[in-house]
């Protein structure tokens, strides 16, 4: 909202300005869109490089391949494993039978590139530098971030998991969507992958390309726009499997396949379509769910199924369509927009439970680390803690929970309580355009009686809600002083 008042009175500024020093401000803003650079900080990046090039060959025969299965906007009850019935997930129920399913798993944003971010990084979107949602580099609202200064991309000094796996000695490649930058060096083969398939933006937006590279090689678009979504998920499949068969069999694989659907726009191929309870929304999330079984037999063919982590989430809560859980959805902080499903399977080392001790995904990165004994950078602060003995049955690693919107703290959990702090809360009314936004709160929610998020429990337990506002004031603080966590 804040942005928008911005854009607005600077709107009314030109508008009022005579026809001389409307000239002079189009041309100033077009200078400073043309000459903005999104700069990195150098220090930490030779720091970052360094930690890298330090980091001992840790693989073995013992070494896991690492499979990670993202999706874009599926809510916590789009699967059967969650409890639905109109979509037919088998292939993600049987991994979901076979593995450890955590009720209480978190994404670490609202929104798509914070919370990839998040996840790749184990830092929130206040550390890693990527608050917004980055948009094709030249489109109109692309210069606008350039005309605010916003973030548009990830910064290159961050440390996200494949540059540490391949520092280890793993073969890493992405297929699907990266969304975490276009240019700068802020591209999959320039973070740490040997191989990519897919798109660096959300399906909504234009040009919509596929682009494909390698390390060292530079990246090309592979298929041009428009590209026809009705085949993605079966374009992504074959490129997973792909990679699955041509990846070195003497050393581990770790791949990210990180879905654009069940995001808007839908597309289901003619196959596909009719097949669900639940419309076209249903027809791609059992597309995607095809998509799984395809990767599941490629990774048996591999031959170390069974000492293969696969790990299956969403970057966020459902948007348009799709089944949440409890009140809201994307792009709030509420249940339905943060609180998503998980599975973990990996036969090797897990026991099929499920567990409803709180996580969240920025806990990937350092439950990796302790999984294959690396060590962690000692430059910079992660907010993720390692989930290892959670998966084993043990209990969270968090004191608490933070639910950041863009920058701003919005909420903190703990245990069975969620206080969110008083924050602006949209109120729109059908069939009014324009919805309205005031200040409400803040709020204790009781989750255990009340996942719902529908009563305020801060009159009866005003020393719960006093500690959390404490340990929310305190992140604040924390963050004021040192927002990109460095050591």
């Amino acid at each position: 909202m804040a942005f928008f008042k911005t854009w607005i009175r600077w709107l009314a500024l030109v508008m009022a300005l005579p026809m001389g020093g409307a000239l002079f401000f189009v041309l100033y803003v077009f200078a400073t869109v043309a000459s903005y650079e999104q700069l990195d900080n150098n220090e930490k990046l030779a720091s970052k490089n360094a930690y890298l090039a330090a980091l001992p060959r840790a693989v073995s025969e013992l070494s896991p391949d690492i499979v990670v299965i993202l999706f874009d906007d599926l809510g916590y009850g789009d699967v059967g494993f969650t409890g639905n019935r109109s979509i037919r997930t088998p292939y993600m129920d049987a991994l979901a039978e076979n593995g450890v399913v955590m009720t209480n798993y978190f994404s670490p944003a609202p929104v798509c590139s914070p919370s990839r971010a998040a996840m790749l990084t184990g830092r929130m979107a206040p550390r890693n530098g990527l608050t917004a949602v980055p948009f094709p580099s030249g489109s109109p609202i692309d210069q606008v971030n350039r005309f605010f200064g916003n973030p548009v991309r990830l910064p290159r000094e961050e440390i996200i998991i494949p540059e540490v796996l391949k520092a280890t000695g793993f073969h890493t490649a992405m297929v699907g969507k990266w969304h975490l930058g276009d240019h700068d060096k802020s591209i999959p083969t320039e973070f740490g992958f040997d191989r990519f398939f897919g798109t660096y933006h959300s399906n909504d937006m234009t040009p919509f390309h596929l682009v494909e590279g390698v390390a060292g090689e530079g990246e090309k678009i592979a298929y041009p726009a428009p590209v026809d979504q009705t085949n993605l998920n079966a374009l992504y499949a074959q490129k997973a499997e792909q990679f699955i068969a041509e990846a070195p069999t003497d050393i581990p694989l770790f791949l990210y396949f990180a879905h654009n659907f069940p995001h808007v726009p839908l597309f289901a191929s003619a196959n596909e379509q009719g097949r669900s309870k639940a419309g076209l929304y249903g027809d791609v999330v059992q597309g995607l769910d095809n998509t799984v079984g395809r990767i599941v037999t490629a990774l048996k063919q591999r031959g170390k199924f069974d000492n293969t982590l696969i790990v299956i989430t969403s970057d966020n809560g459902p948007w348009w369509e799709g089944r949440g859980i409890g009140r809201g959805r994307k792009g709030e902080t509420f249940e339905g927009g943060v609180h998503v499903p998980f599975v973990a399977h990996w036969p090797r080392q897990l026991n099929p439970a499920m567990s409803d001790e709180l996580v969240m995904g920025s806990d990937l990165l350092p439950t990796l680390l302790e999984e294959l004994r690396v060590i962690a950078p000692g430059d910079r602060k992660l907010d993720g803690r390692s989930i290892s003995q959670t998966l084993r049955g043990g209990p969270s690693p968090h004191e608490a929970l933070f639910f950041y919107g863009g920058g701003t703290l919005m909420a903190v959990r703990q245990g069975r309580y969620k206080y969110r702090d008083r924050k602006p809360i949209v109120y729109a009314t059908d069939p009014v355009f324009i919805p309205i936004w005031g200040s409400h709160g803040p709020w204790l929610f009781d989750m255990q009686t009340d996942s719902d998020e529908a009563y305020d429990v801060s009159a009866h337990r005003p020393d719960v809600a006093s500690r959390l506002k404490n340990i929310l004031d305190l992140r604040n603080t924390e963050m004021d002083v040192n927002p990109r966590g460095w050591k």
